[in-house]
Formats: C-alpha cells, sequence, structure tokens
C-alpha cells in the first residue's frame, strides 16, 4: 500500500510530464519545420519521415523521469508488515496423554516436536521465544531468549506424554512469562479438552486485555475413534473453545489432522505473528529512479542524434 505526505505534489507531477510532451511535440514541429529548408530532395524525405522510435520512446523516458522526481517531492510512502524489533512468542505445547495418539503419525506428540522446530526455525532474527508445555499443570521448559539453538535444544526435552489438560494454566504461564509492552504473542499448541485447572476462556480474556493476542492449534480429529492410551476416553478436540480463545484477543484458530499441514501451520505462525506495520519512506527510491531515468534519456538521446 501506498500513500503520500504532500499530494498536493502529485498534480504538480502531472502538470511537470504534461508540460514535457507539449515541449517535445513543439520541438518535433520546428524540426519538421526546419527540415523544409533544405532543397535536397532525398535529404528531405529521410528528414520530414516520422519516427516513433527513438523519438517517442525517449519523449516516455522524458515524461517519467520529470514525473518519478516531481513525485518524490509529495512525500511517498509504503505501509508493510515487516517483523517487529521487541517481538516476544511463546509456544505453549500439550503433552498430556492423548498426545500419544497415533492418528497424527507417527504420533501426534512427535509431530508436534517436529512442528514446534519448523515454527522456531521460521521465527525472525533477534524474535525472543520461550517454550511452555502442559498436561495436569503446565511447566516453563525454555525462558525467553534470542538464543534459537537453546529453543531447539528445549524441544527436546518435551515431556513424553501423559496426564490431563490444562489449558488455562498453560496460557496463564505464559502470560507470566511476557513483559509489560512490546509486540508479544502465544502460539497455543493441543489436541484435547480442558479438564484440569484454570478456565481457558478466562485466561486468554486476561491477556486479551494486555494487548497479547492467543493463536490456537488443534491437532488430530474429533472422529478418529481413537481413545486416550490408558484411558477409555475417546480423544476429543474442543473446536469451539479453541475458536473462543483464539477470537478473544484478535488471534486466529487452525485444526490440523496430518503432520505436514500440523509444521506447515506452524512455520507460517513462525514468520508471520509478531509482524507490526511500518511506515516506509519512498522518497529517495522515486529521486534516484528519476535522477537515473533521466540521464539515461539524455545518454540515449545524446547516441541517436536527438533530444527529449
Amino acid at each position: 500500500m501506498i500513500g503520500f505526505a504532500h499530494p498536493g505534489w502529485l498534480i504538480v507531477a502531472v502538470f511537470v510530464a504534461a508540460a514535457c510532451v507539449i515541449a517535445y511535440r513543439v520541438a518535433e514541429r520546428q524540426r519538421s519545420s526546419n527540415a523544409l529548408l533544405y532543397t535536397n530532395l532525398d535529404f528531405l524525405i529521410t528528414a520530414a519521415r516520422p519516427r516513433i522510435f527513438p523519438g517517442v520512446f525517449l519523449l516516455c523516458m522524458f515524461a517519467l523521469a520529470t514525473a518519478l522526481l516531481s513525485s518524490a517531492l509529495a512525500g511517498p510512502h509504503f505501509i508493510a508488515r515487516l517483523p517487529a524489533k521487541d517481538a516476544v512468542v511463546v509456544l505453549c505445547i500439550d503433552t498430556s496423554g492423548s498426545m500419544s495418539s497415533t492418528d497424527v503419525e507417527p504420533t501426534r506428540s512427535e509431530a508436534s516436536k517436529n512442528a514446534a522446530r519448523a515454527f522456531i526455525n521460521k521465527l525472525p532474527d533477534g524474535t525472543k521465544v520461550a517454550l511452555v508445555t502442559f498436561a495436569s499443570s503446565a511447566i516453563v521448559i525454555q525462558p525467553l531468549s534470542r538464543d534459537r539453538q537453546a529453543a531447539l535444544d528445549a524441544v527436546d526435552r518435551i515431556p513424553a506424554p501423559n496426564g490431563a489438560t490444562a489449558i488455562g494454566d498453560a496460557l496463564m504461564l505464559a502470560g507470566q512469562q511476557l513483559p509489560s509492552r512490546g509486540h508479544r504473542a502465544v502460539v497455543l499448541l493441543t489436541d484435547g479438552v480442558n479438564n484440569r485447572g484454570q478456565d481457558p476462556l478466562e485466561a486468554a480474556n486476561a491477556l486479551a486485555a494486555q494487548h497479547v493476542p492467543v493463536y490456537t492449534v488443534g491437532i488430530g480429529t474429533n472422529d478418529s475413534g481413537m481413545l486416550i492410551p490408558g484411558t477409555g476416553e475417546l480423544a476429543q478436540l474442543d473446536e469451539d473453545a479453541l475458536r473462543a480463545i483464539a477470537g478473544s484477543g484478535g488471534g486466529a484458530y487452525a485444526r490440523v489432522s496430518d503432520a505436514r499441514t500440523l509444521q506447515d501451520a506452524l512455520a507460517h505462525l513462525g514468520s508471520s505473528t509478531i509482524l507490526e506495520r511500518r511506515t516506509i519512506d519512498a522518497a529517495l527510491p522515486f529521486a534516484l529512479g528519476g535522477g537515473i531515468l533521466l540521464v539515461s534519456t539524455l545518454l540515449i538521446g545524446l547516441a541517436a542524434g536527438r533530444f527529449p
């Protein structure tokens, strides 16, 4: 998206470009008039013959160059989404008993570890990341750090699947790792239904009050028919709750049912969760582009024996 700090100069750019076209046309008519003064018929035919190139080409180049130079005075700028310099993100990974299910190969747990590595590798340089795992309770296995290798090493320390699912506790613990300001986000990866500890939506609302979005990723399916290992309970996914958690603070929900999609989803979140809108001044590129084009036009005109 492009904008202009002083759009009035755009009108000047249009008039300058138009003036160049008019001046060129006047010069061309003068050239044709001068050609009629010659008595050599062959030369007259050659001089008076219309030449599209290089005349029109040079005219277009010259008009564009002057338009770019004039537009530079209008203060052109772009609005872009770029990685935030003070970005902080906490990745919360479910390690409850249902994560040992094999509907996502080789298991939900192993697939989530591989996805976590993709997430970390896709984080922009300088981003601080922490890892929280949760089952019946939540623990920090990697404090906030810009050390990407330390975060990758922490993935290898993710506990084996076991226990209940305390989503709310994980969100509360994630919030405690975050600074009081800056660009912050929480990414939650779970395959279950909250059945222990703090209410997840209350925790998400508390994060939303601090302007911290929560991005939720649900792994697995509700119709797999698989039981949580060691129990008689079906492995279920509370998608409505995950949507509500994400929606409370401006995050987003994604559901994945295979390892490849899970890895892609986490990699995308790693590169996009901590972006900020920045205004990029484009006046210098406009001026440089116009200047280079103007010099090129004059050089081509000299080489061709014509001037725009």
